[in-house]
């Protein structure tokens, strides 16, 4: 079991067992990390975890909590992970993502203006500070509507950004469960920006690929 499954686990037992209760503050980080027998660092991965599925009420300032736990609260956030594991189209989104990604940054390697290759660059450099899992995210998005964009099709730019909207909450989950997803996918951004800056079309054609099966690589494993 990873760490940080192994954490939320451990949180999960806490609040079956009758420690925590809904509406029940955690106990501080050190002293439940110590508790539990975990590092910090993977505690906090699974409180990202478990607030993301409504589990867990991260109040900044305050504290975190534990959620009412009511079923209709529950429901909607949990239903993504169901569909996640049984739902294929959610890796068919991805393979149409693949093939049309790598077209669009082939296209921007050929037509980007030098201002929006600065942009694009200051936009990956910008988000290496981040450690909100839904502000990479939001960054991952914003990284891939600006090279749609920079492809200079319209009709192109329009799907690309209706598939994206329906892969979000897979992206999420991706980041917060897989180890350095977080690193690889801002690593691969920077490769993508320089094979654009370079104006090879067919080596950031390749990279793209490779990120976005990336993702969809976890995909698979998760279904299997």
């Amino acid at each position: 079991m990873a760490v940080t499954d192994e954490a939320i686990a451990r949180i999960r037992e806490m609040i079956m067992q009758g420690e925590l209760r809904p509406g029940d503050r955690l106990p501080p980080e050190n002293e439940l990390s110590e508790r539990l027998g975990l590092s910090r660092n993977s505690l906090r991965e699974a409180v990202k975890a478990l607030e993301l599925i409504r589990v867990l009420d991260v109040r900044r300032g305050d504290g975190t909590y534990v959620t009412s736990l009511e079923p209709g609260l529950l429901l909607e956030a949990v239903q993504f992970v169901v569909d996640l594991h049984q739902d294929q189209s959610v890796l068919e989104l991805f393979e149409v993502r693949r093939i049309l990604e790598a077209s669009a940054a082939g296209l921007a390697a050929q037509r980007i203006s030098v201002e929006a290759i600065a942009e694009l660059r200051s936009s990956v450099s910008g988000a290496d500070g981040f450690d909100n899992v839904s502000d990479l995210v939001a960054h991952d998005l914003d990284f891939h509507r600006r090279i749609a964009e920079a492809s200079e099709n319209d009709y192109l730019s329009t799907l690309l950004d209706a598939l994206s909207s329906k892969t979000v909450r897979a992206r999420l989950w991706r980041g917060i469960t897989e180890e350095n997803a977080v690193t690889r996918t801002l690593s691969e951004h920077a490769g993508i920006v320089d094979a654009i800056e370079a104006r090879d079309t067919e080596l950031a054609r390749a990279l793209t690929t490779a990120h976005i099966a990336g993702i969809e690589g976890w995909i698979r494993r998760s279904l299997g």
